[in-house]
């Protein structure tokens, strides 16, 4: 049952069969959970972020993408040593912010929201600071949609020899990337973006050799992710703590939804059919892009307000009774909107938006 689509970067909309994997009630301690869900899940998705899945590890955490983001800073980057942040974004912001709460050695290099980080200023400034030991960044920032260049920024970064951790919470499984080939060292993302399901856990991708050296460097208990993989892996897919089972369990439905799709190339090919066609509709009303083409990721799209007096709340109603939910505006530097092109949802989904949001202009 669909009140409406949810045309946002995560929570999505989601099938039917993922929601109906929900109706069913699993005990964490049960190997029909453990190694029959959970291990499962945890082989799949290092199949999906690299061509050498042996020589990584997934590890799956209760709660937010953000949550995992923390675990990762926190449970990675020592006191001892110095990250650098590529923000251009909320969210490349928010690990700065995570930074301080945990007293972090760790410097932010910024850049407009609008604009994608350079890799020369990058390899600058690791030339100029050899003692930084990580690097994390942002791949897709739903801030905006932008895209970040993110095999140039790896490429610099494995050229200075540094740890990389990468914030790709909006685009796995969305946007086609082999961390082995890039030398991606930690990856995250979250249930509920481009594999399709619903909240309730994050998920991250470890070189095994790395994680293998975290023993101890956490200053959580909740989110040690160290120990939760070594959980994982002597317990056979056992979580610390109560797991989201309902959520898991629709998780792995959504990967086996994701594999009869024909995997993420496929999956990258109807998100872009939906923003194109989503872009297209929206011009021919007189709508304008934030954002070049040439920098737009296929996840969610900003648009600029049509006119001064632009009242998006009651556009956001009107919208929401005809069966559409949107985004507002996250950036500083202009008044926008934003919809989601992600989710089970395709073309002809936007052509019908479309065509709603023409009807409210000639209403």
């Amino acid at each position: 049952m669909r009140p409406y689509l949810l045309l946002t970067p995560g929570p999505l909309t989601t099938s039917e069969t993922v929601k109906q994997a929900m109706m069913s009630d699993w005990c964490t301690w049960d190997d029909d959970y453990n190694k029959g869900i959970v291990e499962e899940i945890r082989k799949k998705l290092t199949a999906l972020a690299t061509s050498r899945p042996e020589e990584y590890t997934a590890i799956l955490m209760q709660g937010s993408g953000t949550f995992s983001v923390e675990s990762v800073l926190g449970s990675v980057v020592r006191p001892e040593d110095r990250l650098l942040i590529i923000a251009n974004g909320a969210y490349g912001k928010r690990m700065g912010a995570i930074s301080s709460y945990y007293g972090l050695n760790y410097e932010m290099m910024e850049f407009s929201e609008t604009a994608q980080p350079e890799p020369e200023k990058i390899d600058k400034y690791l030339s100029s600071y050899p003692e930084t030991t990580h690097v994390s960044v942002v791949h897709c920032e739903t801030t905006t949609g932008i895209l970040n260049p993110l095999e140039e920024i790896a490429g610099t970064v494995k050229k200075h020899g540094k740890t990389l951790i990468v914030d790709a919470m909006s685009s796995f499984a969305g946007v086609p990337f082999d961390m082995h080939a890039l030398g991606i060292d930690f990856m995250i993302s979250s249930s509920n973006k481009c594999v399709q399901g619903v909240p309730g856990f994050g998920l991250v991708i470890a070189r095994r050799s790395l994680m293998e050296k975290c023993k101890g460097v956490s200053r959580s208990l909740s989110l040690d992710l160290f120990d939760q993989w070594e959980t994982m892996e002597k317990g056979h897919g056992k979580w610390r703590f109560t797991s989201p089972t309902h959520v898991v369990r629709a998780f792995m439905q959504a990967l086996a939804e994701l594999e009869e799709e024909g995997g993420i190339q496929a999956r990258n090919t109807r998100y872009r059919e939906n923003h194109d066609t989503l872009v297209k509709g929206m011009r021919s009303l007189g709508f304008e892009t934030l954002l070049d083409d040439s920098i737009q990721s296929p996840i969610i799209t900003s648009f600029l307000y049509p006119a001064k007096d632009f009242d998006f709340k009651d556009f956001y109603l009107k919208l929401k009774s005809k069966g559409f939910v949107i985004y507002p505006g996250k950036i500083s530097q202009a008044d926008t909107f934003r919809i989601g092109n992600i989710g089970d949802v395709r073309p002809e989904d936007f052509t019908r938006l479309t065509e709603a949001i023409r009807e409210i202009f000639h209403a």
